[in-house]
């Protein structure tokens, strides 16, 4: 996997630079050693595993417990609550205790957390435990998408892709271990996965202790005073609005992805489809997932954000409308897994340029994504028990269309293309030949012409954006 990782990595470490415009980007790798970056997508692995264990582990903790299914199902919205803590607390700890610390915590509370709930006695101590990983979880989760998203310049889209692609990866392997040595030896599963997860700790020397400001550069050029200022004037009119675009953009995709998870295997049997094909259908649909991650990496390095993430919703909304059709529904979800891959990690670069003064953005976002993953299938449940299973693509691309009119007003309100100061102020510049050649000495500049900057960022604001 790592053989797959690093080449890639190492691909995106020298991207072709504008020559005309200088850039104040942090350095490649600012925050993180080569070796510190693999230790990162490992530690993806291990989270996106350790969440899938649970489902598949159900009916041995039945065994064990003596609970019923609704009962067994409550140890992964513990994980989910305890996720939710680790995100609000890492967000809170960030900047007044180092990073790797931080970190460290994290990854002792989950590997703690998952090894005591293997061994667990009594299922009311199994929770607290599945709370415990769950907030070591959250602080991986949230601490590395929040420490890439800015700590690799204009790279820190790319670089987030091939970080959550490593989710997907652990999230396939998780459920296929268990299927491989068997639900009731669920306990072993979890303690490996807790042992595999101690070694990263000697990786967390290569962690910069040290983040730059999370509201400030992501990894667009800079701006002049003049524009900054005018950029956090507007910006600051609308600030909840934005949030709160971006949170129903995450929370919403999130139920998608959660949705298609759950109803597509339902949904192709009703129409038809046999339980293998079915399983095998929503199986490409999380490793399209995976791979759309990693497809996009390169990509970010010459596409806005806002670009990608315009044609991933739109995509997503096409393909669901399409899975309607009982011929295409296995490709059409499928090929929603595909766009749907880039929405979560190319967003956070670009929620904190939009809102550069809201230094809780990510982590709100992240939290809310997180409480939509777990109120999200209830409700979808609801919506499908009024209309029918085979509703199901026509439901969720009504939820992507969503997505796609949110993603639209956020290109307008938040993107710096649009904003006032990305527009040419020349035209008012004084045009008399004082004004165009260098000042004189002992004679000092106009006003208007020492300023040159003042419209020249633009274009590289769009690049990065």
């Amino acid at each position: 996997m790592l053989a797959v990782t690093l080449p890639l990595v190492d691909s995106l470490e020298q991207p072709e630079q504008p020559t005309s415009t200088p850039s104040p980007s942090p350095p490649p790798r600012q925050l993180f050693s080569r070796a510190a970056v693999a230790a990162s997508c490992v530690g993806f692995v291990l989270i996106g595993a350790l969440q899938a264990l649970y489902g598949p582990s159900i009916p041995a903790l039945r065994d064990t417990y003596g609970l019923s299914p609704s009962a067994a199902g409550v140890g992964l919205s513990a994980h989910f609550i305890g996720a939710v803590a680790g995100v609000l607390v890492f967000d809170r700890l960030f900047g007044r205790v180092g990073n790797r610390r931080l970190l460290g915590w994290s990854y002792l509370l989950m590997a703690g957390g998952a090894a005591g709930f293997a061994l667990a006695p009594s299922w009311s101590l199994a929770l607290g435990l599945a709370f415990l990983a769950g907030l070591g979880f959250g602080g991986i989760d949230y601490g590395l998408n929040q420490l890439f998203a800015v700590g690799f310049g204009h790279r820190s889209a790319a670089m987030l892709n091939i970080l959550n692609a490593h989710f997907g990866i652990g999230a396939v392997l998780g459920p296929a271990l268990i299927g491989l040595v068997g639900a009731a030896h669920y306990p072993a599963v979890f303690l490996g996965f807790a042992a595999l997860t101690l070694p990263l700790l000697l990786c967390l020397a290569g962690v910069r202790d040290e983040a730059p400001p999370r509201g400030g550069d992501t990894g667009a050029d800079g701006d002049t005073d003049a524009g900054a200022g005018a950029r956090r004037r507007v910006r600051s009119r609308s600030l909840a609005t934005v949030l709160g675009a971006f949170v129903v953009l995450y929370v919403l995709h999130v139920a998608i992805e959660s949705g298609v998870g759950g109803w597509e295997p339902t949904h192709l049997e009703t129409i038809g489809y046999g339980a293998t094909a079915a399983a095998s259908a929503t199986s490409a649909f999380w490793l399209m997932m995976t791979v759309g991650r990693f497809l996009v990496a390169p990509l970010a390095l010459r596409w806005s954000a806002q670009a990608i993430i315009a044609v991933s919703c739109a995509g997503m909304t096409g393909c669901l409308l399409l899975a309607a059709i009982p011929a295409a529904a296995p490709y059409a979800y499928a090929g929603a897994g595909l766009f749907i891959a880039p929405i979560f990690p190319t967003g956070l670069p670009w929620l904190l340029r939009a809102a550069p003064s809201a230094h809780r953005a990510g982590a709100l976002v992240m939290a809310a994504s997180m409480v939509g993953g777990v109120a999200a299938p209830p409700a979808l449940g609801k919506a499908i028990e009024l209309a029918g299973v085979r509703a199901v693509p026509l439901i969720l691309c009504a939820i992507s269309a969503v997505c796609l009119i949110t993603t639209g007003w956020l290109i307008r309100a938040a993107s710096p293309s649009v904003l006032p100061t990305s527009l040419p102020t020349s035209p008012t510049r004084p045009t008399s030949p004082s004004s165009v050649p260098p000042a004189s000495p002992g004679r000092p500049a106009p006003p208007s012409s020492d300023k040159p900057a003042a419209d020249e960022p633009a274009p590289a604001a769009e690049r990065t954006s």
